[in-house]
């Protein structure tokens, strides 16, 4: 694609890489035939190609958004579901997201979405916020059909029907290996999950002590500040994102670091481009390193079982008594974060195989399930025609049980299928020694007695 920049605009790191970005589109269409709004709406510009063509015109013109700019922009998922079938490798993400920096500087929002924008960044990256904001969710859901704005009802609904008690395995800590200690890692907590959903954190350091993984709860770490940069709001997410770089390389210089582990996908996607986001910043050394050990579960887990484990005794014993689990059928949701974002779409099903479960894929995996952060909150319409689609071809495979690595996917997914839903972390710490997942039991929490070393 050609592009008119001056030199003058092209002092600026973010529109430079726009720039190159846009230059690398040859306007081919790939990317429409797996676009899940432009599935769902059928207009060019809800597409990847089309939002390109509205931001080098916003960017290039140096213009004011536009209602219409800023309406199709909205409707992005930030799937990354493009990025993936883009044969010329057209970095939508850093497109997309420097195009909502800008608008965000340069549009006045009507005030009912600069209301609702203001309440969710200033909720959702904060656990004690959103466990009060929840409960009052919770109060307020058999009320919900009365608000008039379906945001609003898509707030109300989204309260659990039980919020899971605070698990203190979040707190600041570090975890003893129970085998030999193979190597040492930072688990990130997040934020929303510590709120909805206690277990996955607390499967997820069973598992990695049991691999002979020192597993450790940093001081100072907490949101990864994906929910606010994916709404534009790049100083409140630097902020949140700056702490957590700060308390790992602190982590890295002191005891030192094999691997950050993240097992909530999208917080993965975005941990992983701190590099990228902070590239002109005085912590940019410091995010590169950071960005560059940064995991998801599935990546460290392979590894700490790539070797013998097969062999070994303890594994052997495992894998010779006959578990509850066997023979399960799993039905794997692919969060768009994973698959398309981090490029990760064999490990979670390979280690799922492993354990001794049946896996067992839906048609057209590769389309989002339509929670996107906060988009199911924003954009309720279009994200509830994409989770009836979701659910729907997750439920026509006849699954026991629906499996995924991204907590925004299991709140999502689980509030229309009656298939109990959990975390492939989850399955994995049931299948090799740790309690059944509650929520296959229809309870909340586990057990969290895991042997502290502070």
């Amino acid at each position: 694609m050609q592009t008119t920049f001056t030199e003058e605009q092209l002092k600026d790191s973010g529109t430079s890489r726009a720039n190159e970005i846009l230059r690398a589109c040859v306007h081919c269409g790939f990317c429409t035939a797996t676009c899940p709004t432009y599935q769902v709406l059928g207009d060019e510009l809800d597409s990847p190609r089309g939002r390109i063509y509205l931001i080098k015109d916003m960017l290039e013109n140096e213009r004011e958004p536009d209602a219409k700019t800023v309406k199709h922009i909205d409707r992005c998922l930030s799937c990354l579901a493009c990025m993936t079938t883009c044969p010329s490798g057209v970095h939508y993400m850093h497109l997309v997201d420097h195009a909502r920096d800008y608008i965000e500087q340069n549009y006045k929002r009507p005030m009912s979405d600069r209301a609702l924008r203001w309440v969710l960044a200033r909720i959702l990256p904060y656990p004690m916020r959103f466990r009060v904001a929840l409960l009052g969710a919770k109060i307020g859901r058999p009320f919900a059909r009365l608000m008039p704005d379906a945001r609003l009802r898509a707030m109300l609904e989204m309260a659990p029907k039980v919020i899971p008690p605070v698990s203190r395995n979040d707190d600041p800590q570090t975890f003893a290996p129970e085998a030999p200690k193979r190597m040492r890692v930072a688990l990130m907590t997040g934020c929303a999950q510590k709120a909805l959903n206690t277990d996955i954190n607390d499967a997820t350091i069973r598992l990695l002590t049991r691999l002979g993984a020192e597993v450790v709860v940093a001081e100072g770490a907490g949101c990864c500040g994906a929910l606010t940069h994916h709404m534009g709001k790049t100083t409140e997410s630097h902020a949140t994102a700056a702490k957590n770089i700060t308390a790992w390389a602190r982590e890295m210089d002191n005891g030192g670091l094999d691997a950050i582990v993240i097992n909530t996908s999208g917080c993965g996607t975005t941990v992983k481009d701190y590099g990228h986001m902070f590239r002109n910043e005085p912590l940019a050394a410091d995010a590169a390193r950071v960005a560059g050990i940064a995991r998801d579960i599935s990546e460290v887990v392979m590894e700490l079982t790539k070797d013998d484990w097969q062999a070994d005794p303890e594994w052997a014993a495992v894998k010779a008594t006959p578990r509850p689990d066997e023979g399960m059928v799993v039905a794997y949701h692919a969060a768009c974060s994973l698959q398309h974002g981090q490029q990760i779409k064999t490990h979670p099903k390979t280690l799922l195989k492993k354990a001794g479960f049946t896996i067992v894929e839906p048609k057209d995996s590769h389309l989002c399930c339509g929670s996107a952060g906060t988009y199911n909150l924003m954009q309720p319409e279009i994200s509830g025609q994409l989770k009836e689609l979701k659910v729907k071809s997750l439920e026509a495979k006849n699954p026991d049980i629906i499996a995924a690595g991204n907590i925004g996917c299991m709140m999502q997914i689980g509030s229309g299928s009656s298939v109990p839903i959990v975390h492939s972390v989850e399955l994995l710490d049931w299948a090799w020694g740790g309690p059944k997942p509650p929520a296959l039991d229809g309870r909340t929490t586990g057990k969290d007695d895991i042997p502290r070393l502070r």
